[in-house]
């Protein structure tokens, strides 16, 4: 488990702490990633019902991706991820929207990197996605280009800034 931090968030402290995802995450991460406004802004197709849990199952099986739950005030509220992506190394966040603009994902990212070492580390936004993109800046990555993202059964087609952590 990661460290927590205290973050500052309309005068009250909350606290942020990352933890190895659980199978007894999976639901209320399911739930999390149906959010159309989020997919939106992610510029994702949400998975079904069993595609996500067969995805989550071999990711906890084989234990390749460092997966870690976000916690806030004890409650999930979220998850964030390095993973393997066209043979770079990336990293994910996905935030439930009622946590959305309180410091939470720059926190986690930013614990995730204190664990996660190896550099370079690769990310990517929706250029429409200020907020994520704010999040990545304050982490220390920079964009590197923009291109248009294809659109497939798992992404939309949509305007894609790539970012790097050297």
């Amino acid at each position: 488990m990661s460290g927590a931090a205290k973050t500052s968030v309309g005068g009250k402290a909350e606290s942020v702490r990352l933890r190895d995802i659980e199978a007894a995450d999976l639901p209320a991460l399911f739930q999390i990633q149906l959010e159309p406004e989020g997919c939106l802004l992610a510029g994702v197709i949400p998975r079904d019902e069993t595609s996500f849990h067969a995805h989550w199952s071999k990711i906890l099986a084989e234990r390749i991706v460092v997966a870690k739950a976000i916690i806030a005030d004890g409650i999930l509220v979220g998850s964030i991820s390095c993973f393997q992506q066209g043979g770079k190394e990336s990293i994910g966040y996905w935030l439930a929207k009622e946590h959305w603009g309180r410091g939470i994902a720059s926190r986690a990212l930013a614990m995730l990197l204190e664990e996660v070492t190896q550099r370079p580390l690769h990310a990517t936004a929706a250029t429409s996605n200020a907020a994520s993109i704010r999040v990545l800046e304050r982490c220390g990555f920079r964009m590197t280009g923009t291109h248009t993202g294809e659109e497939t059964e798992r992404y939309l087609r949509r305007e894609v800034a790539t970012f790097l952590l050297e």
